[in-house]
């Protein structure tokens, strides 16, 4: 969904559907709060912007990005009615492995959850080589991937009412 001049935030209202109507989910990680918490706001902020009522909106906090497909999990069994989650977190590229385990693990992760359940999850989750690329794109020079991730899960909600048997 990137735009040619790479700002995440972009979006025309116009191709969007009305979120009036649907419920999201929010799972955010506490690792790298500077990051997440602007994600989240980009997210917050795009949904309240194409229609959705802020109480439709539920988040949850969990630990790290490793920690998402789980709390994204929970959420999914513990609210019968929401049409999307977005799952926040940020990764940042270090002296060791630890980055690809858990960029590894948590794309999977969220792989897996969109095959088990019939709720998308969306990947909003910062793998960047370091933290500056993070804060450019977490409301920064190159917009907000939360923007970019709650745009996404309003399409996402709609394919899935759309796509009712």
């Amino acid at each position: 969904m990137a735009t040619e001049n790479n700002n995440l935030s972009i979006y025309d209202k116009a191709t969007i559907p009305n979120a009036k109507n649907f419920r999201f989910g929010i799972v955010v990680s506490e690792w790298n709060p500077e990051i997440t918490e602007g994600m989240f706001q980009g997210a917050f902020d795009a949904l309240l912007d194409c229609g959705a009522i802020s109480e439709n909106i539920v988040r949850w906090n969990v630990p790290g990005s490793f920690e998402l497909v789980y709390g994204s999990k929970r959420m999914i069994q513990s609210y019968d009615m929401l049409d999307a989650v977005i799952a926040i977190g940020n990764v940042i590229q270090g002296e060791t492995k630890h980055f690809d385990y858990v960029c590894e693990a948590v794309s999977q992760g969220i792989k897996d959850l969109n095959v088990q359940y019939d709720i998308p999850v969306l990947f909003c989750v910062l793998t960047d080589n370091n933290k500056q690329q993070s804060i450019d794109r977490s409301g920064g020079k190159h917009g907000n991937k939360g923007t970019e991730a709650a745009i996404a899960a309003i399409k996402m909600a709609q394919l899935r009412k759309d796509a009712k048997f």
